[in-house]
């Protein structure tokens, strides 16, 4: 692997598709912007949006703005952004997210160890109105694409980062390819997995190849109010289940559940447990019990129905 070191030159790459989002990419470059070094970037990747692309080069002449050369969606953006860096690392911001001040000295200092592939870090939810839902337990904070309860809170090696925020080696591209349009966001459709699945092809290509995350260095990302709501909470986990079960038939059950058995046998259970025993003191417990049991099931569901419609893995194009 190419050796980088603590001087390793980063191309943040940070791609959107809507108008609607304007405020919201403004503040996710300015972010990076203020910790751009002399020999980093930033890339913006505008997705088949015309206007938007016209709007993004006059707008911000700091950064290079492309747009997306593939196929419509999250996937090929990045993958447009990744054939567009220059850096030693291609990092990967959400454009409604902020980074937070020493995000960039975090991941840098990530990839001074030269068998670090991929480092992800910790995602603060932002929640428009300045708290969470009183129903909303903390263990599903990625359906809200943030950090959540039962992720290591120290220095760990994991199997994949949050997409929201997250960095690879450049020279990894090379090796196992970019990530696949079979899976991955399209507009709003809240459906994902892409750097699961990317990061179990890391892992398969080189055992020593390292996934890790570092909650001490973080992003804030936004969570509108119309992400708030029990049908969008639904909504996501059953196109989470979808998006496991394509996984599993890219890269095989057993790496793409690895980390969710451990979710379900672990950290969902303790979830109830807290919330059933705490009741008297804490009702809004009882009600987040539930939610846990809805969601776990909602998601179970879309894998249940994604492995009744798909055929066999050679339908997928990777």
């Amino acid at each position: 692997m190419h050796k980088v070191g603590l001087h390793a030159s980063i191309s943040v790459v940070i791609c959107s598709y809507a108008d609607w989002r304007w405020g919201d990419l403004r503040r996710a470059c300015a972010s990076v912007e203020a910790q751009l070094g002399e020999r980093d970037e930033l890339i913006l990747v505008i997705d088949h949006n015309d206007a938007l692309l016209e709007r993004a080069r006059t707008e911000f002449p700091r950064a290079r703005v492309v747009a997306n050369g593939g196929r419509q969606g999250l996937s090929d953006a990045r993958n447009t952004g990744v054939e567009t860096a220059r850096g030693d690392v291609v990092g990967f911001l959400d454009d409604d997210a902020v980074a937070a001040p020493g995000w960039m000295a975090g991941l840098r200092e990530a990839f001074a160890s030269d068998d670090v592939a991929v480092a992800g870090t910790a995602v603060r939810p932002n929640w428009e109105g300045g708290q969470s839902p009183r129903w909303f337990p903390d263990e599903f904070g990625w359906v809200v694409g943030c950090s959540y309860r039962g992720l290591p809170e120290v220095k760990s090696a994991v199997r994949n980062p949050i997409g929201a925020s997250m960095a690879v080696r450049r020279s990894v591209f090379t090796q196992v390819g970019g990530f696949s349009d079979a899976i991955g966001r399209v507009g709003a459709k809240p459906v994902g997995c892409e750097e699961t699945e990317f990061c179990i092809r890391v892992a398969a290509h080189d055992a020593n190849n390292k996934v890790v995350f570092d909650p001490l260095t973080a992003v804030d990302h936004y969570v509108p109010a119309a992400r708030q709501t029990m049908s969008y909470f639904l909504s996501r986990c059953y196109h989470e289940g979808r998006s496991k079960r394509i996984v599993s038939l890219l890269q095989g059950a057993g790496a793409a559940l690895s980390t969710e058995r451990r979710y379900v046998r672990v950290t969902l259970p303790s979830a109830v447990l807290k919330g059933v025993a705490g009741a008297a003191r804490r009702p809004e417990g009882l009600l987040q019990a539930g939610v846990v049991l809805i969601g776990l099931g909602s998601t179970v569901a879309g894998y249940v129905v994604e492995s009744f419609r798909r055929g066999p893995v050679t339908q997928f194009r990777e």
